[in-house]
């Protein structure tokens, strides 16, 4: 089977396990928040992986430094909304440190990949 670049790369691979534990964390929010925070976390944790692999496709390093930026920024909304999470009481103070751990990690990588395209 043909792995293409994206899955290559750790950050990728680190974003689709942020993805998979939002979903999981947020199963356990209540039913109201169902289309409310819930959607906007799945949604964002999962634009970060998505704009990872759409951006490795891109022909243009501009291009693909964009997507980074776009990555990046919504893992920072991830972030924000975990945030919030926490201040409602919807996640564990033990949780949202690892979310932000994890967000922190992944701006980092994306951060370094965004670099590496801005200058070659």
């Amino acid at each position: 089977m043909h792995l293409y670049s994206f899955e290559k790369l750790d950050v990728w691979k680190e974003a689709i396990q942020l993805s998979v534990k939002t979903y999981k964390t947020t199963d356990l929010y209540p039913k109201e928040e169902k289309f409310g925070l819930v959607s906007q976390m799945r949604r964002c944790a999962v634009s970060v992986s998505s704009n990872i692999a759409e951006g490795t496709a891109r022909l243009t390093n501009k291009d693909k430094a964009h997507f980074m930026t776009m990555a990046y920024s919504s893992a920072l909304e991830l972030l924000n909304q975990a945030i919030i999470s926490k201040e409602l009481g919807f996640i564990s103070e033990e949780n949202y440190k690892n979310i932000r751990f994890e967000v922190e990690s992944i701006t980092n990588k994306i951060n370094a990949l965004r670099n590496h395209f801005l200058k070659t």
